[in-house]
């Protein structure tokens, strides 16, 4: 039974994830494009660095989008506090 319980709350999270990224998204996208410039990030993670968002923004488009702020965040780039 605890088993189960605990691979539903992981079910539950994953499934969770990208209703929180796009309610994150609405709220620090100020130009509404869907995706979220350096500026835009770094309303969310000051610390963020040019840097840094380069290796968020694979496509290098100058932007990074849904996929691309995930992938960060499951990589440990994007940090509150540094």
């Amino acid at each position: 039974m605890k088993t189960f319980a605990l691979t539903a709350a992981a079910i539950a999270t994953l499934a969770a994830a990208p209703a929180m990224a796009s309610n994150f998204a609405a709220e620090v996208d100020a130009d509404g494009s869907g995706a979220l410039s350096l500026e835009e990030l770094q309303v969310a993670y000051p610390a963020l660095t040019e840097d840094t968002f380069a290796q968020i923004d694979v496509d290098a488009s100058g932007e990074a989008d849904m996929e691309e702020i995930a992938a960060a965040q499951d990589a440990g780039l994007l940090l509150k506090n540094g």
